[in-house]
């Protein structure tokens, strides 16, 4: 038996059996100590992850309500800017010399005694027109382009 306890066997055998025993010792901690590890860090990311998506919409209403408070505030200004010339308009309709501008130049009135005249320039109709689209113009002229394209060949 001492043989059997030197034998080369025998060794192999025994240090075979010490080197597992500190290997799953060595396992062993290491997994408790990860396996807390990996728990508190689970926790961790489940209170993160639960608090990203607990603020997620708040903060998301947030700051849409703030861009909505801004853009009604611009609208406000916006009014409150049409609101002054309005009023600036209405003071200014009161008076009867601007009206009797206004119907002068827009409308082509003239008081009674006076004359009113209409220039037609010949050249007109072979100029090159710009502003197409008539916004800039009075209505009457664009009734009256209206006319003369109606009756002219295609």
């Amino acid at each position: 038996m001492a043989r059997d306890r030197f034998s080369t066997a025998t060794r192999l055998r025994l240090l075979g059996e010490q080197t597992a025993a500190r290997v799953y010792r060595s396992q062993t901690r290491r997994q408790a100590r990860r396996s807390r590890l990996t728990g508190r860090a689970a926790f961790l990311a489940l209170v993160v992850c639960s608090m990203i998506v607990a603020l997620a919409y708040p903060m998301r209403q947030y700051v849409s309500q703030q861009n909505e408070i801004a853009e009604q505030e611009r609208l406000a200004a916006a009014a409150r800017e049409r609101v002054e010339r309005l009023r600036d308009e209405r003071a200014r309709l009161r008076d009867d010399a601007y009206v009797m501008r206004l119907a002068r130049e827009h409308l082509h009135m003239v008081r009674p005694g006076e004359t009113g005249y209409i220039v037609v320039d010949p050249r007109a109709g072979q100029k090159p027109r710009t502003d197409e689209d008539g916004v800039s113009r009075p209505w009457y002229s664009n009734v009256w382009d209206g006319v003369d394209r109606a009756d002219a060949p295609r």
